[in-house]
């Protein structure tokens, strides 16, 4: 099964103005009760998939389902990935490289920001407040989700980010600095051996967005590459489950 190989932050070109993105499979986890009254969208890392990641984390900590809580596990458009020499796979956004310093493609960031906020409009649409949704993901989905929840769809109940980072002069920085947006409680968790993604870039994320005042967790993780971990997600349903 492909599990490793594929989570990482990638590169891939940025799509034309006129090119629609439509995500791919979305798995759902569904409530246990007769009707969801919250809701969790988990994004996946670049080149996985909804269902990839899904089933990632059944092998970590079993089939797991909630009371009144509905989990769905979208699937990034199918895009050229420049890293991969221009092979097409489900990547959320461009990145120039895989860096801190590196310049931010916030067009395409906010191309796919459009596409979370339609499916999160779904939702709210069903029902569901917009304060009974949460918004996380791991790697590239996790920064997707900081860009979601603090930048492009305000008013969450809460955001994860799991071995995930932003670059250094993101966007979702300066809209902190010159929007009262914080009040989003923040998740983050980190591998201490990540050498894909260092956790020093994790940890520069978390302390920058705590001095533009958002409240939260950063977790760092021993003897960790960049992977998710049966504690850290047993820890994150239970954080979700205190919000919801």
């Amino acid at each position: 099964r492909r599990r490793f190989q594929k989570l990482g932050y990638g590169i891939f070109q940025t799509p034309s103005p006129n090119m629609s993105l439509s995500l791919g499979v979305l798995k759902t986890i569904a409530q246990t009760n007769a009707k969801n009254t919250a809701t969790v969208i988990f994004l996946h890392g670049s080149g996985d998939t909804g269902p990839g990641v899904c089933e990632w984390i059944e092998s970590l900590v079993g089939s797991f389902s909630f009371p009144n809580i509905k989990f769905l596990f979208p699937t990034a458009p199918l895009q050229s990935y420049t890293a991969a020499g221009g092979e097409m796979r489900h990547v959320w956004f461009d990145r120039k490289s895989i860096s801190i310093e590196a310049e931010e493609s916030v067009e395409s960031i906010d191309e796919i920001g459009s596409v979370i906020n339609n499916l999160i409009e779904e939702e709210v649409s069903s029902g569901i407040p917009l304060n009974k949704i949460i918004v996380g993901g791991f790697s590239m989905g996790g920064g997707l989700a900081l860009h979601v929840g603090y930048r492009l769809r305000l008013g969450l109940r809460g955001v994860f980010a799991l071995s995930s980072f932003l670059n250094r002069d993101s966007q979702v920085f300066y809209n902190l600095k010159t929007h009262s947006t914080a009040d989003t409680p923040l998740l983050m968790y980190h591998g201490e051996r990540d050498s894909l993604v260092p956790i020093k870039w994790g940890r520069a994320t978390y302390d920058t967005l705590e001095s533009l005042g958002v409240g939260g967790d950063f977790v760092s993780l021993p003897n960790t590459i960049h992977e998710l971990k049966k504690r850290e997600l047993e820890e994150l349903f239970e954080w979700i489950k205190k919000l919801l």
